[in-house]
């Protein structure tokens, strides 16, 4: 069943949200709106891909366990059909999972149980990636590669899904490129450990706040090995981190 939630009146962005669990979806529906979307529920990935006969969603969110099929499966019909941006939403937490759905081209991925809190803050992130495309045939054409991001000494290729610091590209786990991610889109911002917590990993246990200082502390010696004369992750002691761009 395909339900909408929002006013259209003024004409909000639309995200599609591809989920059978009628609680998670209404739940999420209702944050979407209270963000300023319109939200649209499917149950099934076969809705998903009828309700893109009419809509250009400016984001997807896809369950990957759906009752007719994987996700994963739907995501390369939307592909056909949109270029719009795409979150996976998953019960499974075997890292494999998370890994397939990046390198099939999904914007993000976020674990469940997760708190609303932090699915809000991924879209936002998401969509300030400037992904918030149109519906587009993409049969004959291949989806418009996002141009590469650059912040004073640093390159983000959001397409690839790779950073550079100083002319030199970065090998980075998971955490320690969303960590990056973060703090490149406000630099100079002081974000405390929960903020980061919040924002690059999924199902964040606040009990663990270490585990940030833990990969900062290798994403630095990683930025050092390119160039030893600078730190360009400050540390705000009672605070958290920031980052300077120009170091």
């Amino acid at each position: 069943m395909v339900r909408a939630c929002g006013n259209s009146v003024q004409q909000p962005a639309t995200i599609l949200l591809v989920d059978d669990e009628p609680a998670i979806a209404e739940a999420v529906c209702f944050a979407l709106q209270a963000e300023g979307f319109r939200c649209r529920i499917c149950a099934t990935g076969a809705a998903c891909i009828g309700a893109l006969a009419t809509e250009s969603p400016a984001l997807i969110l896809l369950d990957v366990g759906l009752p007719d099929g994987s996700g994963f499966d739907t995501f390369r019909r939307i592909r056909e059909l949109s270029t719009a941006p795409v979150v996976f939403l998953t019960a499974r937490k075997e890292e494999i999972d998370r890994v397939v759905g990046l390198e099939m081209g999904a914007d993000d991925y976020v674990v469940k149980p997760f708190s609303l809190r932090e699915l809000m803050a991924r879209v936002r992130m998401v969509m300030r990636r400037g992904a918030n495309h149109a519906q587009t045939p993409a049969v004959s054409r291949q989806p418009a590669e996002p141009a590469a991001e650059v912040h004073g000494a640093f390159r983000h290729d959001v397409g690839r899904r790779q950073m550079s610091y100083c002319g030199a590209a970065l090998e980075l786990t998971l955490h320690e490129y969303r960590l990056l991610e973060v703090l490149l889109q406000h630099p100079g911002r002081v974000y405390t450990r929960s903020q980061l917590l919040e924002l690059a990993w999924e199902a964040p246990d606040h009990r663990l706040d270490r585990t940030v200082d833990s990969h900062i502390k290798s994403l630095r010696a990683k930025l050092r090995e390119v160039n030893d004369k600078t730190d360009p992750i400050r540390t705000h002691r009672g605070m958290g981190y920031s980052l300077d761009t120009s170091a």
